[in-house]
């Protein structure tokens, strides 16, 4: 193995997800160096290389998320606009949504949201202030009292490079930094008893956490066999019923996430035009799985263009419960990851051989995979869809009282004065390794304390994605798309603030003046940090 000799920058972001990316483009364009460390070969995270559509509140399109994000998603929609052959209908569609999907107003390929973050970063790589090490991942930290002095980053070949700077940002899936410096953290569900939560066990389940999935992308061929190889434990999987589960996971049945009544989810492929706004307050969209999270709609291009639609498999069906990625063995975490991918390839091997279809048959043969829709030559995602990350111990914590619709009433969520963005999203957690089933709470909009980005005693560690100071509970409406983003500008924003200020986190916290400067340079850079008036949410 060979070590490169100490490289520096200013910033150092672990994890090139959507945190990572808002973080570094902050910091850059403030004028800071930034190291960008991504495991895969697409930064972007859940929006890309796992797949995910984004998942996002009513409002998205007139408010409720940072103006870098909304230029994100706008440059979207101008990709489609300038390079597909949209209908002229579909081209003229000021909230185009190029997948119709149901899930969120703009359903899109995940290839597409990775060239458009590519195009983002771009000039900042041709200027050489951000340099981004692909396949890396980070594995060690020197840590001197109560700062991180250098993290170790380490290739799939084993090659290792040791990086030191001032600040040192994680938004990894995982959380990975945290153990590795020392830093203060939680996993898994906190106690009734430690927390107020209604919705909290009685004890700490440390290990209990929410499930993970391996998502992949289907088209289907009418009149073709794409049938797939059986794989090895398809057997198992369909006889495999979860606990508090009503029939066995490969099915097109399943609880309800609100009420945990089972609900037979429909499956069409490539069905008639249907007209649907996505709004998940009136109506998650779930009940037609095609529909659901389909990323691209024929039926918005030129005739003849597209055979068919293609949509991505992201069901409760696929969601991996056998055990956790975090707290275990590495042999334990292979052994987790290889299981959800069998999984996610029993399900199509199901929905191909054995679903029951509306005119008596059973399968869809012509389902055929889509993995250059993900970057892949397997059909999965590049990535699992990482739900909970291990969360610092926070200097505040973000708890279920502060923003349950049930206990907060039309007061709403709680105004911080320290506050740093804002989000929506109900309290949305899957089912869990521990058996637990789900826990879908109602929750007022929200907004993003900097208390939470601040760890109880590491001064130049910043969380900057899902492992903010959350409780296992409010984790369920901040990991979201818009909110992990500005979770992240908000991270490199602060790396930046405080370099050019020779400040510190804390001190930018504690003192009034100096807090309202940093909330002035958030709105002044389109961070949103409270909500307007909204009634009947």
């Amino acid at each position: 193995m060979t070590r490169e000799s100490e490289t520096t920058a200013d910033v150092l972001v672990a994890g090139g997800g959507l945190g990572g990316v808002a973080a570094a483009l902050a910091a850059l364009r403030r004028g800071r160096s930034v190291l960008l460390v991504e495991e895969t070969d697409w930064i972007g995270g859940q929006l890309t290389s796992q797949g995910v559509p984004p998942d996002e509140h009513t409002w998205i399109e007139q408010f409720g998320c940072t103006r870098s994000y909304r230029r994100l998603r706008d440059a979207i929609r101008d990709h489609y606009r300038t390079w597909y052959p949209l209908t002229d209908e579909a081209r003229a569609r000021p909230d185009l949504n190029p997948g119709e999907g149901r899930v969120s107003r703009l359903c899109h390929e995940p290839r597409v949201a990775a060239a458009v973050l590519d195009a983002m970063v771009a000039p900042y790589v041709s200027a050489g202030r951000l340099r981004i090490l692909y396949g890396h991942k980070v594995v060690g930290a020197t840590v001197d009292g109560d700062r991180v002095r250098a993290v170790t980053v380490e290739a799939a070949d084993g090659h290792r490079l040791e990086v030191a700077a001032p600040y040192v940002l994680d938004a990894t899936e995982l959380g990975d930094l945290l153990p590795l410096t020392g830093a203060e953290h939680v996993t898994g569900f906190e106690s009734r008893h430690d927390t107020g939560e209604p919705s909290a066990p009685d004890e700490a389940q440390p290990a209990n956490m929410q499930a993970f999935s391996w998502v992949f992308a289907i088209e289907h061929r009418a009149g073709e066999d794409h049938t797939i190889d059986r794989p090895a434990g398809y057997r198992d999987w369909a006889r495999y019923q979860p606990p508090k589960w009503p029939n066995p996971l490969l099915s097109l049945s399943a609880p309800d996430p609100r009420t945990l009544e089972t609900v037979t989810r429909a499956f069409t492929p490539n069905p008639a035009p249907a007209p649907f706004v996505a709004d998940q307050r009136a109506d998650p969209g779930d009940k037609e799985l095609w529909a659901f999270r389909r990323v691209l709609s024929r039926n918005l291009y030129r005739p003849g263009f597209a055979a068919s639609d293609v949509t991505i498999v992201n069901w409760p069906m696929i969601d991996y419960l056998p055990g956790p990625l975090i707290g275990v063995s590495a042999e334990e975490r292979d052994k987790h990851l290889a299981g959800a991918r069998e999984l996610s390839m029993s399900m199509l091997y199901w929905l191909q051989t054995e679903a029951p279809r509306e005119d008596g048959g059973t399968g869809w043969p012509g389902l055929r995979l889509r993995g250059d829709v993900l970057g892949t030559t397997d059909g999965l995602a590049k990535a699992p869809y990482i739900r909970e990350s291990r969360r610092i111990e926070a200097r505040y914590r973000i708890v279920e009282q502060d923003l349950s619709l049930a206990v907060r009433g039309q007061a709403g969520a709680v105004a911080y004065p320290d506050s740093v963005g804002i989000g929506m999203y109900r309290i949305d957690l899957h089912p869990s390794t521990g058996g637990d089933t789900y826990i879908d709470v109602a929750s007022s909009p929200f907004q993003i304390p900097l208390g939470a980005l601040l760890p109880v005693r590491l001064r130049n560690l910043l969380p900057a994605a899902k492992n903010i100071g959350t409780t296992h509970i409010t984790n369920g409406c901040y990991r979201l798309h818009p909110v992990e983003w500005n979770i992240g500008e908000v991270a490199g924003t602060l790396a930046a603030h405080c370099l050019d200020h020779g400040l510190e986190p804390e001190q930018v916290h504690a003192d009034g003046a100096r807090l309202r400067a940093f909330r002035s340079e958030l709105a002044a850079d389109g961070v949103e940090l409270a909500w307007p008036e909204i009634r009947g949410y």
